[in-house]
């Protein structure tokens, strides 16, 4: 593996004061040759007034052109933010976008509520484009089945026979006085994104002791497998665990999985891609003992991970409180909303893969691209 080039999606250093920060970016690459990043964009990470900055590139990613496009951050009257998207491309020229929109009714309320250890109130949201992402559809709400505390984690899985899976996470909402309890999910549409099956467990500790975070999912071998990788948080001990991979298969409407395991691989989130030879890759953001997004090869389905290259180095420059031992759990997530890099995401172009991560100085996070030949 090597980088072959590497740019900007969106530069951040002469935008006004509103959109000086982007984060949490995601890619879609369509049929007709247009690859698109979406991320959320506002004056900090995680502000009252975030939106969705969308970007297109027409040259497998080298030059990248900002789409001109308003999205809607009221929800039924009630102001709000919006905190990154997935699209897939479920038919030629039909793009599906999901983001995930938090309630800033009380625009005072952070994200995280360190008292009561919950977040803001959520909606999951769709919209459609038929037109390469010019114009989109009003929102409509994918409902999650009575699960709180909900946001949309990572790319949207498509199998061959055209099924997607919208992957989120649950937890527990700001005024909950319960234990939070965290699980990850998939809800599957074969319809092309007009109906959703009932929320389908993908991971969740049997006694709530190990959070599966931010799982990313990827189509894997079989005609409807997948595979999964974890950012793992064991609260018993107070720190992050390697990375975990889990795999199943969707088998009618039920999804079948198997027991997750941990790798080799040390970091938080891992966004894994499964190549036609065989071959999984998984690009890493690594805190604890670097600082860096890595990309890690295994030829075994997960079970080695031997080859691996450093794609991105950081010097952060917030004010974190938390090291890798003896972490406490509510200054943590307000370490999160603090760091200026990170969400890595990586898609196949053949011969290549595509990435792309945020990263910058605290009041100025822009979106990175790289290319890596395999």
């Amino acid at each position: 593996m090597n980088v072959v080039e590497q740019g900007l999606i969106f530069d951040n250093s002469d935008a006004e004061a509103s959109r000086k920060v982007t984060a949490f970016a995601a890619l879609c690459v369509a049929g007709a040759g247009s690859i698109f990043s979406v991320s959320q964009i506002g004056p900090i990470k995680n502000a009252a007034t975030s939106t969705l900055l969308l970007c297109r590139s027409h040259d497998r990613g080298r030059t990248w052109q900002t789409i001109d496009f308003k999205f809607e951050t009221q929800v039924d009257g009630v102001p709000g933010s919006l905190s990154g998207g997935e699209m897939v491309e479920v038919a030629p020229g039909r793009l599906l976008l999901i983001a995930t929109w938090f309630d800033r009714s009380d625009p005072s309320r952070l994200l995280f509520d360190a008292e009561s250890g919950g977040i803001l109130h959520s909606k999951q949201l769709l919209a459609e484009s038929t037109d390469d992402g010019a114009s989109w559809s009003s929102w409509r709400e994918i409902d999650t089945a009575g699960l709180k505390g909900c946001a949309l984690t990572g790319p949207i899985l498509q199998w061959p026979d055209g099924a997607i899976g919208f992957a989120f996470e649950s937890f527990k909402e700001f005024d909950d006085p319960r234990p939070g309890h965290h699980a990850a999910w998939l809800m599957i549409s074969r319809d092309q994104g007009e109906s959703f099956s009932d929320p389908m467990r993908v991971a969740e500790h049997p006694v709530h002791e190990i959070y599966y975070w931010d799982q990313r999912l990827c189509t894997a071998g079989g005609k409807e497998d997948y595979l999964a990788l974890f950012w793992s948080h064991d609260l018993a001990k107070q720190k992050d665990l390697n990375v975990h991979l889990g795999r199943g298969r969707l088998e009618g409407d039920a999804l079948k999985c198997d027991p997750i395991v941990e790798t080799s691989i040390p970091g938080q989130i891992a966004a894994p891609v499964w190549l036609d030879d065989g071959r999984l890759v998984a690009f890493v953001v690594e805190r604890n003992q670097t600082s860096t997004l890595t990309l890690w090869m295994s030829r075994d389905e997960g079970v080695s991970w031997p080859e691996k290259l450093v794609v991105y180095n950081h010097q952060e420059q917030a004010a974190i409180s938390q090291g890798s031992e003896e972490v406490d759990f509510n200054e943590y997530w307000e370490d999160m909303a603090k760091w200026s890099f990170g969400h890595p995401v990586a898609r196949s172009l053949g011969n290549e893969l595509l990435l792309s991560y945020y990263a910058g100085p605290p009041d100025q996070m822009s979106l990175h691209w790289a290319r890596v030949g395999l």
